[in-house]
């Protein structure tokens, strides 16, 4: 489960827009990678923070994050600040810095500041039976993505110096005007390709299948996205790995239906056993359960077995199995047993004696949204 972002940046759920860039700029200077260079805890902690602030500092999805958590951006194409590099973030946030640093990060080329590549984003789609929603899971998955090949070497682009941009300078009648411009030589990241094997691609990548381990939570939903990062396609020069997308299927259960948070079971018992009493097993996604059916059991009756559906995604306690019985009326009878139902026709006890507490379809239904 994704860290929370209030818990990330030190503060509460109350805290004014000055706290929280306050939070954020004591943070992000903490971990800033110009003082913690080559450290990958340091960066990720960094980055953590900006995605954290990205969305608590926008009051739109400060609000949509407060009522859904980070349910609200899932398999909405990174709505939060999933996925920002390192450019993302001083592009958006550079400012927050002031003085500090140069408002920049050296590593990215100081004044004019490199572009860093980042590798595509790989998708793939995993299915996933009800007990796996249910509880949980880690699927070991086989990606096929771009890494560098070994042997690989990268020099300074001759075209920009290493800078990533190249400047021109135009006279208009306005004056001299220069203008920085993204290097096309390098894409920005102020690299080339050195040497690269010969089985590698014009930018020294290969292609390689590589088994990745992705941690599934209990309560995900059919169609949302989870994303594994650093695990989609490396990017040249050294740049940043792309992300691994994973979008989730949930594949139908042959007894149980979902609902939200809640499952729905129809449970189908004998006119004898609906007249007498009986139990019966069911199947729940923690395993077989024995229910005790009630003598004189209507059909339509809903059983609640609270606990026992799916975890909220947000950690908001489990939904319910609602265990819906249904009389079974024979389609055919013997002799013996027409004469038996005929005998019992005009038997008061057969006769139909709806009580108060004999709940209406309609009613059910009511209570079971409520």
């Amino acid at each position: 489960m994704k860290e929370d972002y209030y818990d990330i940046l030190g503060i509460s759920k109350g805290a004014s827009e000055s706290e929280i860039k306050k939070a954020y700029r004591k943070m992000a200077l903490k971990y800033h990678p110009d003082k913690n260079p080559d450290d990958k805890e340091a960066e990720e902690m960094f980055k953590k923070a900006a995605e954290a602030y990205e969305v608590l500092s926008n009051p739109e999805k400060k609000a949509r994050y407060d009522q859904f958590g980070h349910q609200a951006f899932e398999g909405a194409g990174g709505f939060g600040g999933g996925g920002m590099n390192m450019d993302d973030i001083f592009s958006q946030f550079g400012d927050i810095f002031g003085g500090a640093f140069g408002g920049g990060f050296s590593g990215f080329g100081g004044g004019g500041r490199q572009r860093v590549a980042k590798g595509s984003n790989l998708r793939i789609r995993v299915s996933l039976s009800l007990e796996e929603v249910a509880n949980g899971v880690e699927k070991k998955i086989k990606v096929k993505r771009k890494k560098q090949a070994p042997g690989t070497t990268y020099k300074t682009c001759t075209t920009c110096n290493g800078s990533g941009q190249v400047t021109r300078i135009t006279n208009t009648i306005l004056g001299r005007m220069q203008t920085a411009t993204t290097c096309q030589t390098c894409g920005g990241s102020g690299q080339i390709i050195d040497k690269k094997p010969a089985d590698a691609d014009a930018q020294g990548m290969k292609v390689t299948e590589e088994t990745v381990s992705v941690k599934i939570p209990a309560g995900v939903v059919d169609g949302m996205q989870l994303k594994v990062t650093g695990k989609g396609n490396d990017a040249p020069g050294n740049g940043i790995a792309g992300d691994l997308l994973v979008l989730i299927q949930e594949e139908e259960h042959p007894t149980l239906k979902r609902e939200g948070d809640n499952l729905h079971y129809d449970m189908y018992v004998s006119l004898p056993d609906a007249v007498l009493g009986t139990s019966k097993e069911i199947d729940t996604v923690t395993g077989k359960v024995r229910i005790k059916i009630e003598a004189g059991v209507q059909s339509g009756k809903i059983l609640r077995l609270r606990g026992k559906g799916i975890p909220s995604i947000n950690g908001y306690g489990k939904g319910d199995l609602l265990v819906h019985v249904n009389v079974w009326t024979p389609k055919t009878l013997s002799k013996k047993q027409k004469d038996f139902f005929e005998e019992m026709k005009n038997d008061e006890h057969f006769e139909p004696k709806p009580e108060s507490s004999d709940k209406s379809f309609f009613e059910k239904v009511k209570d079971m949204f409520s």
